[in-house]
């Protein structure tokens, strides 16, 4: 019997801890800050891969190269840009005097960047995807450089390019219809009582360049990081958490297959 896969595009730019030979020296962080700085356990969250039509991540972490940036500009004119100089709570990423120079940006553009966003388009045209999400987690609060800085964040933030309502902002547009964010939305409400849209996250680059490319809608989804580590993540027995993760996971994929299925 053939599995149905549902046409979905799943993208996890952000859940890699990964540094590329000859980088980890150069790096002021610790191991710890990786782990912390990323967006925990969303490759497992979201590894839907064998119910999917399309999926992608990575391994790398977002603090050598952020794959949900534009690729301009670069350091220093962007500190949290595709190459991070800081922080989102403001602490330096690399040593002093080590910031990677112009080689070693190319290198990681060529290398992780660039493939990365050819390998959507391609699954795009290769694969019947007629919908993508671009997965992601979120601290609990907004941290100190962000707009939202001490600010409590909902559980589920959903985001389209536009208002609070979906609908496309003055002079943009949205990366998928307002009908369609605020329908996901619905129904993630059933399962997860605070749910917000576009707020405070609206969508990356990611999301934005491939609607942009391709034209199928894209919905970005930030899951509240307190869904699985309620406490910290040292506070709670490895093998509670990794059930958490579980039950969670299962918990979207319903939310998911059960929006997608309501508005074919």
């Amino acid at each position: 019997m053939v599995k149905k896969l549902y046409p979905f595009l799943i993208s996890v730019p952000h859940g890699g801890t990964e540094v590329p030979e000859g980088f980890r020296p150069l790096l002021l962080i610790g191991d710890d800050d990786l782990r912390y700085y990323c967006d925990p356990h969303t490759r497992v969250v979201f590894g839907f891969k064998d119910r999917v039509a399309a999926f992608i991540d990575t391994p790398i972490s977002r603090m050598v190269v952020d794959l949900n940036r534009p690729p301009l500009p670069l350091p220093l004119r962007d500190p949290d840009g595709i190459i991070k100089v800081k922080t989102v709570d403001g602490r330096e990423v690399y040593r002093p005097g080590q910031l990677p120079d112009m080689h070693r940006i190319h290198h990681l553009l060529k290398t992780y960047y660039f493939p990365y966003h050819q390998r959507i388009d391609e699954l795009i045209d290769r694969k019947p995807v007629r919908i993508a999400f671009d997965c992601h987690s979120m601290l609990p609060y907004g941290s100190k450089d962000q707009k939202d800085a001490g600010k409590k964040r909902p559980l589920i933030c959903l985001g389209n390019n536009g208002d609070l309502q979906g609908s496309a902002k003055k002079g943009s547009i949205t990366t998928c219809s307002d009908e369609c964010i605020t329908a996901l939305a619905g129904v993630f409400r059933d399962e997860f009582s605070e749910v917000a849209i576009n707020n405070p996250f609206s969508g990356g680059f990611i999301s934005n360049a491939h609607y942009w490319h391709k034209g199928i809608p894209w919905i970005q989804i930030e899951i509240n990081r307190s869904l699985y580590e309620p406490d910290g993540l040292s506070a709670h027995p490895q093998k509670e958490i990794r059930n958490r993760i579980l039950w969670l996971k299962e918990k979207i994929w319903d939310v998911l297959t059960s929006f997608w299925n309501s508005v074919q």
